[in-house]
């Protein structure tokens, strides 16, 4: 008797995988909803949320089962990239699994902040796998209107 491997969500890897190949915007499409909730190729995506109050741009993320040092923030051209990696743990030879469903990998986000940040005066935490960056907004000059004479 032949084993198949049941893969109910097929159709859908085949969609993935068509947008990508088509449409120069659908890895960024894709990578703006990572798999739909779906498991479409293993790969571990931080969900993250993006806020705002008077001063701040504040960004929480779970990052859970990564380490601080496999954790890199960049601040560039008003885009703050988030990425790092997701290390399995070693196999061991004398577990037998029944079910695996934790993901790993790495991972990179980018988002294009809505207001220009200081990035000087940025706050990164970690701890118990929940990332939170603090990015003071810079305060925008008040556009004065000049009123010009005519002669």
């Amino acid at each position: 008797m032949t084993l198949i491997k049941f893969k109910p969500f097929r159709e859908l890897e085949t969609l993935h995988d068509r947008i990508l190949g088509i449409h120069p915007f659908g890895k960024r499409y894709f990578d703006d909803f990572p798999n739909f909730g779906f498991n479409l190729n293993d790969n571990f995506y931080p969900r993250i949320d993006i806020s705002e109050d008077k001063d701040n741009i504040n960004v929480l993320a779970e990052i859970p089962g990564v380490t601080k040092e496999n954790i890199k923030i960049t601040l560039q051209d008003n885009v703050l990239t988030i990425e790092g990696e997701k290390k399995k743990e070693t196999e061991q030879k004398e577990k037998n699994y029944f079910r695996s469903e934790r993901m790993y990998g790495s991972f990179k986000r980018c988002f294009t902040l809505p207001d220009l940040v200081d990035s000087e005066k940025v706050e990164a935490k970690f701890e118990d796998g929940m990332l939170n960056i603090q990015l003071k907004k810079i305060e925008q000059k008040v556009k004065s209107e000049k009123v010009i004479e005519l002669k």
